[in-house]
């Protein structure tokens, strides 16, 4: 390691932050951490050497303060900063606001971060440069005039995308040209709301493709590298639950994915890791767009090519050569990351923030949990859903996939869903057994899933004590362990209390997801902590059964609120911009 690198600051939180410290302990860098109120107890703050105060929980008064984070890099006597992915990682302000102060931005120089952080842009460097891109637009859109202009010239179904977009966020599909106005509307509104930046373009809407991305390695010199493919076509609302390579894809498919991701790179002098993200349709394939940092799904990547990509993050940014050329990489086995959300599969994933009061991570031959959680560890409503990201390597894929079985009936997790019980199902799913899924495929299985076909716990997973009839109580007879699932509750036996003789954990309300209606009698209810971001309706106003009357942001997602029936308003309980509890009422009707 370069001798003018040694004190890195991480101006992020959770298990990225974690893992990038660890590295740098490997290289003997000393660490700094900061931290929000909410995250004061987080595992990070205390793995770090140093640690400072950001400020209040709300993103904008800590994690995306700028100014504040160059301030604290400089009181901590840092060299450099690592921005993780997320928040300001690819903020090309931020990058040179570090440079100017002296320091060492731990990723791509600003040029490459504007030129690939705007889509439109990229779309036209991309073009210039011989990279096939999705037929579409090279220019914001002004009016619905000129979506509907698009829908006309690029076909249906048309996707309306947010310019300074990714992770899904800002974008909505129009199948019909009825529906462009309403997605077009939808998707700026979005836009504003998450980049600053209401600019929508529009490009073809493919149905189903893969979702293929390329891992990038460049240094300051010219030289670049890829590290192999990934197939994270497995998403919810456009964002990945499950990933895994290599990519089943024709050589030749492959052979020239990799020649264009590479050309990509070196248009641009790009000279840190990054991401080359297409879509694959039959032989062809498509750049969607390029993610300027580290991704969360690197972790892959790592296990078969054997590199740290931080390690090598590290080592470009502080101007060394990479060391080594592509014939030198070589890619061995099979490896799959599922992420481990604080969610609910079975109400639409919703975000389902709280404290973990049970945890064990899985363990054994080729299983990595990158994670940033232990027992007692709040997950709040502030940021985005991840506790952990599980990872498994085997030589082959069906020993991958039946390790990671095994790891997913280990982990146990307690006092909040998560995506555990969905992830195990999904991985037995035909199409992703047989490797052929798309981007549409998790949701089509998500339409068909729930607690009755896939959501039991995991074997070994303690159950909940006393929880009314459908509890799973552990019985032993004759020295053996049994569990078994209460129908009935028994005659005699105190219904506010459990099988142990302990107070019964009453059952929580139904909290209701995504786009479906909240509501107590005539009140509209919010199924989760979070910021009002849209009001649609005031006192006197009248809306129609299934109409959408709020959108409420959580854990980074927005949540459209609908009312269950029609009405006039009577009274409004909230304000655009307020924060709204769980269960909170937004509106309440005649």
């Amino acid at each position: 390691m370069a001798a003018a690198l040694k004190r890195l600051l991480v101006a992020n939180r959770g298990e990225i932050a974690l893992r990038v410290m660890r590295t740098a302990r490997e290289l003997g860098l000393e660490t700094v951490a900061v931290y929000s109120e909410a995250d004061r107890d987080a595992l990070h703050v205390r793995y770090a050497d140093e640690a400072y105060l950001l400020g209040p929980a709300a993103p904008a008064q800590s994690y995306l303060d700028i100014e504040k984070l160059i301030d604290t890099a400089l009181r901590a006597g840092a060299d450099a900063v690592h921005p993780g992915y997320g928040f300001l990682a690819e903020n090309a302000h931020f990058a040179r606001a570090v440079g100017e102060a002296g320091l060492i931005w731990i990723g791509p120089h600003a040029g490459a971060i504007e030129t690939m952080g705007d889509k439109v842009r990229a779309r036209k460097a991309m073009i210039a440069a011989g990279v096939p891109v999705v037929p579409g637009g090279t220019e914001p859109l002004g009016s619905v005039a000129e979506a509907l202009e698009a829908a006309r010239e690029f076909g249906l179904p048309l996707a309306l995308k947010a310019s300074g977009g990714g992770g899904g966020k800002g974008l909505k599909v129009a199948r019909s040209l009825d529906e462009v106005e309403g997605a077009f509307s939808t998707a700026q509104r979005e836009a504003q709301a998450y980049f600053k930046n209401p600019s929508v373009y529009a490009e073809r809407y493919l149905e189903n493709p893969k979702h293929v991305e390329l891992q990038i390695l460049a240094d300051k010199h010219g030289n670049v590298v890829h590290v192999g493919e990934r197939d994270c076509s497995l998403q919810r609302r456009h964002q990945k639950l499950y990933e895994e390579t290599p990519v089943l894809l024709a050589d030749d498919v492959l052979g020239r994915l990799r020649e264009a991701g590479i050309r990509a790179a070196k248009a641009i002098a790009y000279d840190s890791v990054g991401t080359i993200e297409t879509l694959v349709s039959g032989g062809d394939f498509f750049f969607l767009e390029m993610n300027t940092r580290i991704q969360v799904e690197h972790t892959i990547s790592e296990m078969t090519s054997g590199l740290d990509l931080i390690r090598e993050q590290l080592r470009v940014a502080a101007g060394e050569r990479l060391g080594f050329v592509q014939c030198d990489l070589s890619f061995r086995g099979h490896a799959i990351e599922v992420r481990v959300n604080a969610e609910d599969p079975a109400q639409n994933f919703r975000p389902a923030p709280g404290k973990i009061d049970r945890y064990r991570e899985p363990g054994g031959l080729g299983v990595r949990v990158d994670a940033a959680a232990a027992l007692g560890s709040v997950i709040p409503p502030d940021y985005d859903s991840m506790i952990a990201k599980l990872i498994v390597w085997a030589p082959t894929r069906d020993q991958a996939r039946a390790r990671l079985r095994r790891a997913i009936d280990e982990y146990e997790i307690g006092g909040v869903p998560t995506t555990l019980p969905f992830l195990r199902s999904l991985n037995d799913f035909e199409p992703v057994a047989a490797g052929t899924y798309g981007t549409a495929s998790l949701e089509t299985f998500a339409a068909v899933w729930g607690p009755s076909n896939g959501a039991e716990p995991a074997l070994g997973e303690p159950p909940e004590p006393g929880t009314a009839p459908g509890e799973v109580l552990r019985v032993e007879v004759n020295d053996k362990l049994f569990f078994v699932r209460l129908i009935d509750r028994p005659k005699g036996l105190d219904a506010s209390r459990g099988g142990d003789g302990r107070p019964a954990v009453a059952p929580k309300p139904p909290a209701l997801a995504r786009g479906r209606r909240a509501a107590t009698g005539n009140d509209i209810l919010s199924p989760m902590h979070g910021v009002v971001v849209e009001l649609d309706a005031g006192e006197g106003t009248e809306v129609g059964e299934g109409q959408v009357v709020a959108v409420i942001e959580a854990m980074k997602m927005m949540n459209e609120i609908r009312a269950h029936r029609a009405g006039r308003v009577a009274k409004v309980h909230v304000r655009k911009g307020a924060q709204v509890e769980a269960h909170g009422p937004i509106l309440t009707l005649e």
